[in-house]
């Protein structure tokens, strides 16, 4: 899947994946696709939680490696 912006938090423990997330949102434009890349386990429920929260889509879940990858749509 294509995307418009990627930002890798990787060795960033809980908040920062989402913080960083979120600041990165804040540059896009509604229906643009961010890639997010994290280590903490934690960032899988915070992400889906964080999406469910913002009205945001989350279009992708899963892992590649030792790291987590989301594909995040901005409401």
């Amino acid at each position: 899947m294509t995307f418009d912006k990627e930002i890798d938090a990787s060795g960033l423990a809980c908040p920062l994946p989402i913080v960083r997330t979120r600041k990165a949102l804040d540059g896009l434009a509604s229906g643009q696709v961010l890639r997010m890349i994290a280590t903490d386990p934690g960032s899988v429920p915070d992400m889906a939680a964080f999406a469910e929260m913002g009205g945001h889509t989350l279009l992708h879940s899963g892992e590649e490696g030792d790291r987590f990858v989301f594909l995040l749509k901005k409401a």
